[in-house]
């Protein structure tokens, strides 16, 4: 019975640097919680009040931001406790439901971001037949397959965890995500092609096919007038920064906490530190100052509130 017990509690040890500025940090870490919730939520309520972005492009950014309201939800609450308790301590099960959580918003950014790929690609590379193509049920199945999707494969792999046996009671990081791996008595060969194949059928399998499209819209937009390639320009150059940045910190948390290398405890808090509050800011930054038509609702707003 007290196994059992023991091995239901996990430690998270990755807040050790912090502890001696935890209240300095719990304070930075709430306003940049606010912060990121209230510049994500901003747009989505300019999306949906202003009839003009009802356009698949804004509906995929408004699901994108949405996605960083819940993936940072789905952190920072159980952050902002340990930062302030004495012992940073959570149970096996949440442990797997937040790192189901986590990468169920990754996988579906991925995929998020190839729709949105797609949109521009037959935006401007077949702007005659966009209306018939991104029809409105076309957007619906595409959103709903972007959360529904990811959400079944990866509780199949949830499922795989919670059949483990747990032999370490201690995480190296300040939440759970792929590092609970390391911390099953078997490494399971399950488990692990599994994992190759939701990294494969997901996350690989976007990044080839945005690669296609923005390579077919560069092609197209240089044999095209200066027009098209001022739209092409202005509408994909968002889309590719927010998908460099998020490729940066995806490819981080999955190679390098999979393969578990040996970083400083300081590097590796810094490096998560980024994941969680640099790309959750960072969409609605570019979104906000990069896309025309939101930037002027922003601004017209910005007046009202003088």
């Amino acid at each position: 019975m007290d196994d059992t017990i023991n091995v239901t509690y996990l430690t998270l040890i990755g807040f050790t640097e912090l502890h001696k500025y935890r209240y300095i940090c719990f304070i930075i870490m709430f306003k940049l919680y606010v912060l990121i919730i209230c510049f994500n939520v901003t747009i989505v309520v300019l999306i949906g009040i202003h009839k003009n972005l009802h356009e698949p492009m804004y509906i995929f950014i408004a699901a994108l931001l949405i996605n960083s309201i819940l993936y940072s939800t789905n952190i920072y609450p159980k952050m902002l406790i340990d930062l302030l308790s004495a012992k940073q301590i959570i149970t096996y099960p949440l442990c797997l439901l937040q790192s189901f959580i986590y990468y169920t918003m990754m996988c579906s950014e991925f995929l998020l971001l190839a729709a949105m790929s797609y949109d521009r690609y037959v935006s401007i590379c077949k702007p005659l037949q966009y209306p018939t193509i991104m029809r409105k049920s076309t957007v619906s199945v595409i959103l709903v397959l972007s959360w529904i999707l990811p959400a079944c494969e990866l509780a199949v792999l949830g499922v795989l965890y919670a059949n483990n046996r747990v032999c370490s009671y201690t995480l190296t990081g300040i939440f759970c995500n792929n590092s609970i791996y390391s911390i099953q008595c078997v490494r399971s060969v399950a488990i692990s092609v599994y994992g190759v194949f939701i990294l494969v059928n997901i996350i690989l399998f976007s990044l080839i096919f945005i690669l296609y499209t923005y390579t077919r819209i560069l092609i197209i937009s240089y044999r095209s007038c200066k027009t098209v390639r001022k739209k092409a320009a202005q509408t994909c150059l968002p889309h590719l920064l927010v998908l460099i940045n998020f490729s940066c910190f995806a490819t981080y948390d999955i190679i390098i906490v999979r393969l578990e290398l040996d970083l400083a405890k300081l590097l590796r808090l810094i490096m998560t530190l980024q994941i969680i509050v640099y790309h959750p800011l960072f969409n609605p930054i570019i979104y906000g100052l990069k896309m025309k038509e939101i930037s002027k609702h922003l601004k017209r707003m910005w007046n009202q509130l003088k």
